[in-house]
């Protein structure tokens, strides 16, 4: 991977391969941890009201431009970034790369579509409660870390939208989609240089800095958790979904990846000790599984699982068994299990970056959150030995404290 920091300090991640489309994405810092309360919602809104128009293109012909040039389209918004991405054919890499662009420099955010656009934010709100397991996780960060940004939805709340204004998304485009602030990533078998010279051509208007009081006032602060089990009522749900939560804000790279080769074990696959002893032995959940999320204004270890009313302690009681057993790893793993694991892990890693636009948002996404988009084929190599000793003691560094949520 090549990576330059361009004039206007947009970071550009270049990675060759061999094929006939390209891959992109343009990655800002810009997502809900850059809000404060009186702007939830707003990461997400100015992502939607991106493509509402340009200064020369209006939305029906963005539309047809995008199912015209990409294979696939999208964006998203995150706690701690907001990412467009798309794949397309070499030969209509300038025009669609200029067409995101063009949409990313509008400053001239219109009131066209904009009450519209809010009703639908709305109804994704709505839709979004309606997901019982998501709605579980939610509670479960909101009893959890009330005093961090992810006690709240992305979107916001119903309230957070309707106080949305056009004026207040200018305003927060103009302190946060600045050029220190962007990454863009390129997985292609086009040249380097004509690469990015279609990216300088289309993005070197953007203002590089961020304000100096913007960058000294995010991410401060010390972790106060409320840990303990909360239980919460749902209109309409028939059984009960259960969210743990474990802080791992003060993990280190290299233990961050310890603890994904120990959730490979613990959590994820029908031989995982949770699966095993949840689903395969007691037939209480049909869906159980443990994930690592360490991005800024994360940084959680969940497990998740749905199960009936009425099995939901015994359910509980079988997880905290599972934790106990994860601490005292170093008596059920030894070192060919490990090796076994690592192998895994690597495959699977393997797998998802077959997919060419997967890996462009994995390189632009790390290279927001750890300033090294690099990172991505460090972890798919494996560059820590790890004992089975060392991964133990990190597991002992995390199950402790829980937030554990209980949606009946």
């Amino acid at each position: 991977m090549k990576k330059e920091t361009l004039e206007n300090k947009i970071r550009f991640l270049y990675k060759y391969r061999e094929g006939s489309h390209t891959s992109f994405s343009i990655a800002l810092e810009a997502g809900a941890n850059n809000e404060n309360e009186e702007e939830i919602g707003y990461a997400h809104a100015l992502e939607h009201m991106i493509f509402k128009g340009t200064s020369t293109l209006n939305e029906d012909e963005i539309n047809r431009k995008l199912d015209e040039l990409f294979g696939m389209n999208n964006a998203m918004t995150n706690f701690p970034y907001v990412i467009y991405y798309g794949t397309l054919y070499n030969d209509d890499f300038n025009e669609g790369f200029s067409l995101y662009s063009q949409m990313l420099t509008n400053e001239k955010i219109s009131h066209y579509g904009f009450c519209e656009e809010l009703n639908v934010i709305k109804q994704e709100s709505v839709e979004w409660k309606e997901d019982l397991e998501q709605l579980s996780e939610d509670l479960m960060l909101y009893n959890g870390f009330r005093d961090e940004r992810i006690s709240k939805i992305i979107i916001g709340n119903r309230e957070d939208i309707e106080k949305i204004t056009v004026d207040n998304l200018k305003k927060f485009y103009d302190k946060f989609y600045k050029g220190e602030n962007i990454v863009v990533s390129v997985v292609t078998s086009l040249e380097y240089d004509y690469v990015k010279n279609i990216i300088e051509k289309n993005l070197l208007s953007i203002n590089p800095s961020l304000d100096i009081n913007i960058k000294n006032d995010r991410f401060n602060g010390e972790r106060t958790i409320n840990s303990g089990i909360f239980k919460d009522v749902a209109k309409g749900n028939n059984g009960c979904k259960i969210s743990y939560g474990f802080d791992i804000s003060a993990l280190n790279l290299r233990e961050v990846t310890a603890l994904k080769l120990f959730n490979l074990w613990f959590g994820e696959g029908v031989s995982s000790i949770l699966y095993d002893n949840i689903r395969t032995k007691m037939g209480l959940a049909y869906e159980v599984y443990s994930s690592v999320k360490w991005e800024k204004g994360i940084e959680i270890f969940k497990i998740a699982l749905s199960t009936d009313k009425a099995s939901y302690k015994k359910a509980l009681n079988i997880v905290d068994n599972c934790i106990e057993k994860g601490k005292k790893l170093d008596e059920i793993l030894n070192d060919y299990e490990l090796k076994k694991l690592i192998k895994r892990f690597k495959l699977k890693m393997s797998l998802e970056l077959e997919k060419s636009i997967v890996l462009a948002n994995r390189m632009a996404i790390y290279e927001i959150l750890y300033n090294d988009g690099n990172m991505v084929f460090n972890e798919l190599n494996m560059i820590y030995n790890y004992t089975v000793e060392e991964i133990k003691e990190v597991v002992n560094k995390v199950l402790k404290n829980p937030v554990v949520e209980v949606l009946l």
